[in-house]
């Protein structure tokens, strides 16, 4: 029997003439973190919205929860939390006021309703600022209040879009302890992000995406030793050295990308190779340090995340 609870296959999305996703395929566990890395514009959200029910299927099939999106919407939405990219809070409505609200869609008895909004104000820190309007919150606060949002119908699945953008990393990491305490609830998150560090904090899987495609899915520490090494030197050097440097690399069966005036050299021990390095001309900056998802995207699609 399988464990799935999204299954993906050959899913398209199109807006006119532009195909956001292109053909993908994808699984995702029960209890599990799935993440899709990746720029904007590489399709993330597109996907996102299509598990959701926001946007039609082009083609392809997508299952949620053993249902077709295309047929039982309706169904699949009612076992989803949604937490979206914008804060879509109501301004006019104080914190406990909008919680009420959201508690509607989903026909939650008032009794029972009263007592998740407290629950999930308690859970998230908020509780004293039930009687604020939203915009006496701070960004954090309106964060984890539609993440707090999100919780009231119990769902089965989090939709989880961008959950971190705009915020600053102290806000940051409490938003991802949070959801890492729902993910040992054994409640199934999947998230977009375009942070690797988020990525790696809280994905058990991850799907990285590029241009409407999914270039690679596994574990971030299955994804970094297939096709990186676990450490780097990066290089920075003029442009007039370039030529030699990678020369050099070449000879010495060194894997590494070069972007721009830069080079990621990937290797088992990065002081040694740093020390042959280091007297190189033209090095204008060297760094050691630990290989990240970042340089995975790179050597899959031969530009960085934020490009």
């Amino acid at each position: 029997m399988t464990n799935s609870v999204i299954v993906a296959q050959q899913l398209v999305k199109k807006y006119g003439d532009f195909t956001a996703v292109d053909g993908i395929d994808f699984e995702i566990d029960h209890g599990e973190c799935f993440g899709f890395l990746g720029p904007n514009g590489a399709g993330k959200t597109s996907t996102m919205k299509m598990i959701y029910g926001f946007n039609t299927v082009t083609s392809g099939k997508l299952n949620v929860l053993g249902l077709d999106v295309e047929t039982s919407i309706r169904e699949i939405k009612a076992q989803l939390g949604i937490i979206p990219q914008e804060d879509n809070l109501d301004p006019d409505l104080k914190v406990f006021q909008n919680l009420r609200v959201y508690a509607r869609y989903f026909d939650i008895p008032k009794k029972k309703a009263i007592q998740r909004c407290e629950q999930v104000l308690e859970m998230f820190q908020l509780i004293e600022k039930r009687d604020k309007f939203i915009h006496e919150l701070s960004g954090g606060m309106k964060r984890r209040l539609v993440i707090a949002r999100s919780l009231l119908s119990q769902p089965k699945i989090i939709i989880a879009d961008e959950p971190t953008t705009g915020l600053d990393p102290q806000a940051r990491r409490l938003v991802w302890q949070k959801l890492q305490q729902l993910k040992q609830q054994q409640v199934t998150l999947v998230l977009t992000t375009h942070y690797m560090e988020e990525a790696a904090q809280l994905c058990d899987r991850l799907a990285i995406m590029d241009r409407g495609k999914i270039l690679e899915v596994g574990s971030p520490k299955a994804l970094i030793e297939k096709h990186v090494r676990p450490e780097v030197v990066e290089l920075q050097l003029a442009e007039a050295h370039m030529e030699n440097l990678l020369t050099q690399l070449n000879s010495m069966n060194i894997k590494f990308e070069a972007v721009g005036d830069t080079v990621y050299a990937y290797t088992e021990d990065a002081q040694s190779l740093a020390d042959q390095l280091r007297m190189h001309e033209g090095i204008l900056r060297l760094v050691e340090r630990q290989a990240t998802l970042e340089d995975v995207f790179l050597t899959l699609t031969g530009h960085a995340l934020d490009d």
